[in-house]
């Protein structure tokens, strides 16, 4: 991770890396620092905090999506998942995962709302953040088909790199994966990610 000299109070932005490399059985290694075969995948930007009466700083990664700002007070819950079902099908099929679980962290991420916008700028079904919808070729963040598919291959990824913990899966989707891997492979300290990974394991195993 590369950064600049750290102040005593206030914040710096950093940006952590993160690279893949598969071996020859077919397995992935994951890293934040360069290695020989290791491909970059990830660049993540991050803003460190440091507190006046601290040493130890916290990192607010910028996949944090917050609570979604819905463009409609009458948006109707039922019907929206209703209306994505299929699509939904499509998607977990395609990147073999559990429909139940894409649709507990769709329901978690914007109610079926493919109008959602949160705080932090995070859009649509799946709240992709424009770094996250490019990374997957999500051109229009807006459009379900695209969001879906975008956020649902960025959660098979993160499936296979944090398998067979799904709990730490579902707080890398909040938080971004650097996060997880900087905390040792836990879920962060942050209230928003572990209040996240609750009501996503609630709604799945529901």
């Amino acid at each position: 991770m590369t950064n600049s000299a750290s102040p005593k109070a206030g914040a710096v932005k950093k940006i952590a890396y993160l690279y893949k490399y598969l071996d020859p059985d077919g397995g992935y290694h994951y890293t934040d620092e360069p290695k020989g075969n290791y491909r970059l995948i990830s660049k993540t930007k991050v803003e460190v905090h440091y507190d006046k009466e601290e040493t130890k700083t916290a990192s607010t990664f910028h996949k944090f999506s917050g609570t979604p700002v819905f463009p409609s007070y009458n948006f109707d819950y039922t019907a929206g998942k209703s209306k994505f079902n299929d699509l939904i099908a499509d998607a977990a099929a395609r990147y073999q995962l559990d429909e139940k679980l894409l649709h507990a962290v769709i329901q978690t991420e914007s109610a079926y709302n493919a109008g959602a916008v949160s705080p932090a700028g995070a859009v649509g079904l799946m709240q992709l953040m424009p770094g996250t919808a490019e990374r997957y070729g999500v051109a229009d963040r807006k459009d379900p088909v695209q969001n879906i598919h975008g956020g649902a291959h960025y959660l098979r990824d993160l499936l296979d790199m944090f398998s067979p913990n799904i709990d730490l899966a579902i707080a890398a989707y909040n938080a971004g994966e650097n996060a997880v891997l900087k905390y040792n492979y836990t879920i962060p300290p942050y209230s928003e990610t572990q209040n996240y990974v609750r009501q996503v394991l609630a709604r799945y195993n529901h």
